[in-house]
């Protein structure tokens, strides 16, 4: 993936500011000379992928100069930093802080992206990831943000170059919360609590009718009805399922 705040090296100019004193002129120099030093090794380690080290410089940075000429791009450089070695927390409240002051930044696209990755990444479970499998029945908070800020994106700045794939995360994590829901409305059903299973299934069909999960919601909702004996509902749902899943088990 190509993060153009991270990845490219730049050739920083030293701002000499005049004034009538050379000797606050000089201590200025110098500690501009510092801040460029140090941040040009940050933008080598985060090209050699030695994130961590980065994070550390770049955080004694922003810590230092909260204000000077290099300040926004140590911070959109360290929140990548925070990112890439799963700092999650640090990522999102340094995220939250610079959207914060600077709203209208001409990279704020860029840290929305950075935003919904870092939700994602978030909302991993590591046992899960070790042993290879999706969860669907656990909190989904971090997905819906995620959402939300791929949304952002595509709705805010159709024109980003973050725009293309921000539709796509979309699609996978309106897909996984749509199983979120369904795995909640399958534990209810195993514990026959049909209202309860019937509402969820009805949720993901309303809410989330654009994504793979509708059959499975029908199914849910017509098996729920049944179980109810809720007549008119169980026909509404059978003809539905019927018309859309024509080949479905339960259809007869």
């Amino acid at each position: 993936m190509n993060f153009k705040h991270t990845l490219i090296a730049s050739s920083l100019a030293l701002t000499v500011l005049a004034g009538c004193s050379s000797a606050p002129d000089e201590v200025v120099v110098a500690e501009q000379s510092a801040v460029e030093s140090q941040y040009l090794e940050a933008k080598n380690l985060l090209i050699e992928g030695n994130y961590v080290r980065a994070a550390e410089i770049l955080s004694a940075l922003d810590a230092s100069f909260p204000f000077g000429p290099y300040s926004h791009q140590i911070q959109l450089d360290l929140i990548y930093s925070y990112y890439k070695t799963d700092n999650t927390s640090q990522a999102l409240a340094s995220i939250d802080r610079f959207l914060k002051l600077n709203p209208t930044h001409t990279d704020i696209d860029y840290v929305y992206y950075m935003r919904g990755l870092t939700n994602l990444k978030a909302a991993k479970n590591a046992l899960q990831e070790m042993v290879g499998i999706e969860r669907f029945d656990r909190d989904i908070t971090e997905h819906r943000e995620a959402f939300s800020d791929f949304n952002k994106i595509v709705i805010d700045y159709p024109e980003s170059q973050y725009a293309k794939d921000a539709r796509q995360r979309m699609i996978y994590t309106k897909n996984f919360i749509a199983k979120s829901e369904l795995a909640v409305a399958e534990y209810y059903m195993r514990r026959s609590a049909y209202v309860a299973a019937a509402n969820r299934a009805k949720y993901v069909l309303e809410n989330l009718g654009d994504t793979d999960q509708v059959e499975n919601a029908l199914e849910m909702m017509l098996v729920s009805y049944d179980q109810l004996e809720l007549t008119d509902l169980y026909d509404n749902t059978y003809q539905v399922l019927k018309l859309n899943y024509p080949d479905n088990p339960l259809v007869n």
